[in-house]
């Protein structure tokens, strides 16, 4: 049995929406009616879809009928248009998971060029990017900025370089944790410090300062941790004295410079990131992969 686009579709939305009657809203339609759609469809290919909670939940086949519906969806965008036929409904809907930390630095520069040439509509799903993949296999992102170099179902993979965090603290973290501090830093920071001292992760999948505790041969689950889920906010955390943490170095450098934090040595962490994208033959796509690659390509560092 062939995947009806027109039932996939309303899946999609439903799964976009959360609810059957914001998709409904959305579809200008009642609830009974999407309801319906979703009986059908799952009884065409004889599997469970969704699960009806509050937010509704994709199932591991939904989460596929859900990719096939946005690859469909932009495939027949772009027929119509090079037919000269106007498109039904919404311009297309492009759903991007990238890290916090990149949407900061370089990557809303690479869509702004993107978004001046083209009308479509641009989700950003902000995840770190040791999880954006996950959006991919789920079917909520037709792209990603990851971590892994290890293709989702149906995507393409690019490198594209590396942003480059520092490990930094304020002097009055400093004062209590190492000692008195001074320009020169004649105390050193020691593993017996770091193991008692507070840190600051963006989540608790954030693995940046775990990767630096492990290099100075500190275990990081011993560790304590606060957990501050904003780029910018990090930083200012960081600034304030409430634990040290990795910071890219746009925001440490004038930092660091004018004695507002000092660095606690060791080398940088330089996680590569990459580009994941579903292998649709589109042309959209291709011009969003064009923009995000030549950016990260100046942007970042690159081995």
């Amino acid at each position: 049995m062939p995947i009806d686009p027109v039932l996939a579709e309303t899946l999609r939305i439903v799964a976009e929406e959360g609810t059957l009657e914001a998709a409904a809203r959305r579809q200008h339609m009642t609830a009974s009616a999407v309801s319906q759609r979703l009986r059908l469809l799952e009884q065409q290919l004889g599997q469970r879809l969704l699960v009806r909670a509050k937010p509704a939940r994709l199932t591991e086949p939904g989460q596929a009928v859900v990719r096939f519906a946005r690859r469909h969806a932009l495939i027949e965008h772009e027929a119509l248009a090079e037919l000269g036929l106007e498109a039904r409904g919404e311009s297309p809907r492009l759903s991007i998971a990238v890290n916090s930390d990149s949407m900061a630095t370089w990557f809303l520069g690479a869509l702004a060029g993107f978004a001046r040439r083209h009308d479509a509509q641009l989700e950003l799903l902000r995840e770190d990017q040791d999880a954006t993949a996950r959006h991919l296999a789920s079917g909520a992102a037709v792209a990603a900025v990851t971590s892994s170099p290890v293709p989702s179902p149906g995507c393409s993979v690019t490198a594209l370089g590396s942003l480059v965090y520092v490990a930094a603290a304020a002097p009055a973290w400093w004062e209590r944790w190492i000692g008195p501090s001074d320009r020169a830093q004649t105390t050193r920071v020691t593993a017996e410090a770091l193991t008692c001292a507070p840190r600051i992760d963006f989540d608790r999948s954030d693995e940046l300062q775990a990767t630096w505790l492990r290099r100075l041969g500190v275990d990081p689950a011993g560790t304590p941790r606060h957990f501050v889920p904003s780029t910018h906010d990090l930083a200012a955390a960081v600034e304030a004295g409430l634990g040290w943490g990795m910071l890219l170095t746009f925001q440490a450098d004038p930092l660091l410079a004018s004695g507002r934090l000092l660095p606690l040595g060791g080398e940088p962490v330089t996680p590569p990131l990459f580009w994941q994208v579903a292998k649709t033959p589109s042309r959209l796509l291709d011009e969003l992969t064009e923009a995000v690659v030549s950016t990260a390509r100046r942007e970042l560092r690159q081995e």
